[in-house]
């Protein structure tokens, strides 16, 4: 129900900004969080948004880099300073209640993955 898009191939040290749509329901009541798996790797959470925009956390690894913002129609995740180590297929997932937390069990909603791919 949830589908990720704004992926590409960029160069480290370049920007991007994904987006998080949904083609069936509304999450306006429910938090939003990005999550991404890279090759080999388990899923690993990145940033979350609560359902009014009001209040954000982030993974370590992306803090200062990463900003997540939504408005009345989709959620993003804008990218800076990428890394090659952030090369993965990010999803977003929309969580169970007006906030979620780091943790994939509190997110009910997932779509389909974008890839990001930061060469060196």
């Amino acid at each position: 129900q949830l589908q990720a898009s704004g992926g590409g191939l960029v160069q480290t040290g370049d920007s991007l900004r994904l987006s998080c749509t949904s083609s069936r329901r509304t999450f306006s009541n429910n938090g939003v969080g990005w999550f991404r798996q890279a090759p080999g790797k388990e899923r690993e959470f990145v940033a979350t948004v609560s359902w009014n925009g009001a209040n954000t956390y982030y993974a370590d690894s992306v803090k200062g880099r990463f900003t997540i913002s939504r408005d009345n129609v989709k959620v993003y995740l804008q990218m800076n300073s990428l890394k090659p180590e952030d090369t993965a297929v990010y999803y977003c997932a929309a969580a169970r209640r007006a906030w979620g937390t780091s943790s994939a069990s509190d997110y009910a909603y997932w779509g389909q993955g974008t890839l990001v791919t930061v060469s060196s």
